[in-house]
Formats: structure tokens, C-alpha cells, sequence
């Protein structure tokens, strides 16, 4: 079934909780990165951060930006791919093996 979908102001964006496909939640959208040239965005800034996610960029920084490419779904909320917790884990030390067991 066909449906229009009608166009949205991007400054919808701002404000939209943003969840991994696997539920786990990442932030809120306080900003947007933009490529004017190419008239797209390319990534979500996110501020309200999950702390145990982003310990350390919570607390060094005012965010972090997520690229808008890992965007699977925009709806009352954004769901990114789960490659932000993966990342996530590395950083930790903890291998995939661990994770999935």
C-alpha cells in the first residue's frame, strides 16, 4: 500500500529521544549537524545522555554526535542502528563473545 508522506520541518528532530534498535536508550536530540551544500543532514547532536553508555563523554563534554547514516527509523522517537553500543563495549574492553553469552 502506497502512503504520501508528507515533508517535516528538520527542526522536528530537536527534542526526540533516540533508542538503540535494541531498546537501549542514547539520548535526546538538542541539535543537528547539517551539510548545507548538499542540503542533508548528516548527524544527530545528542545531549541528556545515557550516562552508563557515554560515562565519559557525559561528563567531559556537552555530547556527542551521532551520524545520521546509523538512523533506522524517525517516528515519536529515532531508533539508531545498535553499532553506537557495540562501539560502546570496545571502548570498555569487553569482546562480543561476552557480551552475547
Amino acid at each position: 500500500m502506497d502512503r504520501d508522506v508528507e515533508p517535516q520541518e528538520i527542526t522536528s528532530l530537536v527534542g526526540r529521544e533516540v533508542y538503540t534498535n535494541n531498546g537501549v536508550f542514547l539520548g535526546e536530540v538538542e541539535d543537528l549537524r547539517l551539510n548545507l551544500d548538499a542540503e542533508s543532514v548528516t548527524g544527530l547532536a545528542l545531549h541528556q545522555l545515557n550516562r552508563e553508555l557515554f560515562a565519559g563523554e557525559a561528563s567531559s563534554s556537552r555530547g556527542v554526535i551521532v551520524p545520521y547514516r546509523w538512523v533506522q527509523a524517525v517516528g515519536d522517537v529515532i531508533i539508531v542502528n545498535d553499532l553506537v553500543e557495540r562501539i560502546q563495549r570496545q571502548k570498555d574492553g569487553e569482546s562480543e563473545e561476552e557480551v552475547t553469552a
